[in-house]
């Protein structure tokens, strides 16, 4: 069962969308309302966009679900039970408490389950597989917030959670899925470790709970190791993309994530014998990626991170770069590139966002809007001091306009 969940601002396009009241949903008969939480009966979707404004006057005072469970394991579900899924998700959604190594609690509990919210079935049109959509307050019944912080893996993990005690998930589903969670705590390591060291690796990975076990040849050459959480063992050649983090490649990874690279010096050959190598040294540090200079002005860094800004990885040219981009900016882009309503939507937030951070140029691309007058910017990326909102929308117009929206079927702006 897949989970997902986001903050939003825009909650009246949602919850018009989500109870089939949206003019550009094409199948309304194919949506269900399950159940709603402290709002009255029968409200339309204005009515309930009102109620949650009272509670929650704030920039995002939405948070957007989407629960989808395998159409087999649903395929004799009543009302009752959907309701039932509902409540067992949102049980272990409010569960979730995150703790750094220290036990010190930095992202609190949410109270979904003492907020307003609606909850809505759909079926795909075509397909009549299954998956609710609720609208849920960012504030409930007490008035406190309900944390958004890493929302995405709070939804990922809760879903799991019912998964598993439903029986829906088989043990080698469950293998495979804390095998990423143990991956992403092995790359959170690598990215706090201020310089390469085995064993402060193993200290790390040991201070998180985990144990590890070397694998050594005869020559007592690191061959290989395994990781260890409770009953389940994971070999590093499973853990993360492209084996990376396997006893032959993780100082490498390290080096990527740093911005560092080996390099081999060698002597020149002398009088007095040939050339000797000299160990690898790394050359100092330097950002995986920099924004490209247009001015003499100087501009944002984004490989470097600041306080409310979102971590997103970018392939672009064959490298794989991290970016820390402003939430209000990831906002433009989500808004614009709605993943329900854009099938491309991945490509074109790429796009965007390598040209928010400056990776790439489209001087030939216009992004100017229509009504007269020239519409060439091709010096927009120039406009340093202008909003970085403003910037974010000229960079999805130029994305749009250069690769080209596909609209999915049925859902449509």
């Amino acid at each position: 069962m897949i989970g997902k969940a986001k903050s939003i601002s825009h909650g009246i396009n949602d919850i018009r969308y989500i109870s089939g009241e949206s003019r550009n949903k094409e199948h309304p008969e194919l949506i269900y309302h399950v159940k709603d939480n402290l709002l009255p009966y029968e409200l339309d979707a204005q009515g309930v966009w009102d109620m949650m404004k009272v509670h929650a006057p704030m920039k995002n005072n939405v948070i957007r679900i989407e629960i989808s469970p395998a159409k087999e394991h649903t395929e004799n579900f009543t009302m009752q039970d959907w309701q039932q899924l509902w409540d067992d998700f949102i049980r272990e959604f409010d569960k979730i408490e995150m703790a750094n190594d220290d036990g010190k609690v930095y992202s609190h509990k949410t109270n979904l389950a003492n907020s307003i919210y609606t909850v809505w079935l759909h079926l795909e049109s075509d397909s009549r597989i299954p998956h609710l959509h609720a609208a849920v307050c960012r504030k409930d019944r007490d008035g406190r917030t309900n944390n958004d912080h890493k929302i995405h893996i709070r939804a990922h993990d809760a879903a799991q959670a019912v998964a598993i005690k439903r029986g829906w998930m088989t043990a080698m589903e469950i293998h495979k899925a804390n095998a990423v969670k143990v991956a992403e705590d092995l790359m959170d390591i690598l990215r706090a470790m201020p310089s390469w060291s085995w064993d402060d690796y193993i200290a790390r990975v040991q201070a998180k709970g985990y144990t590890l076990k070397e694998r050594k040849d005869d020559k007592g050459v690191i061959k290989g190791y395994t990781i260890g959480k409770g009953k389940a063992v994971f070999k590093a050649s499973e853990l993360g993309k492209g084996r990376k983090l396997m006893a032959s490649k993780i100082e490498q990874t390290w080096q990527k994530l740093h911005g560092q690279s080996e390099t081999k010096i060698v002597q020149p050959v002398g009088k007095t014998g040939p050339k000797t190598d000299v160990p690898v040294v790394p050359v100092a540090a330097k950002p995986v990626a920099k924004p490209m200079q247009h001015s003499d002005k100087s501009v944002v860094d984004y490989s470097a991170w600041r306080e409310n800004t979102s971590q997103y990885e970018l392939t672009h040219d064959g490298k794989t770069s991290l970016f820390y981009i402003p939430d209000d900016v990831m906002q433009v882009f989500n808004d614009e590139f709605d993943y329900r309503e854009t099938s491309n939507w991945e490509e074109l937030t790429d796009m965007a966002v390598a040209l928010f951070v400056g990776l790439t140029a489209l001087d030939s691309v216009s992004t100017g809007g229509g009504g007269g007058g020239s519409s060439n910017d091709n010096d927009w990326r120039d406009k340093k001091d202008e909003d970085e909102i403003e910037r974010a929308r000229r960079c999805t117009r130029a994305a749009a306009a250069h690769i080209g929206r596909r609209t999915k079927s049925g859902r449509k702006r």
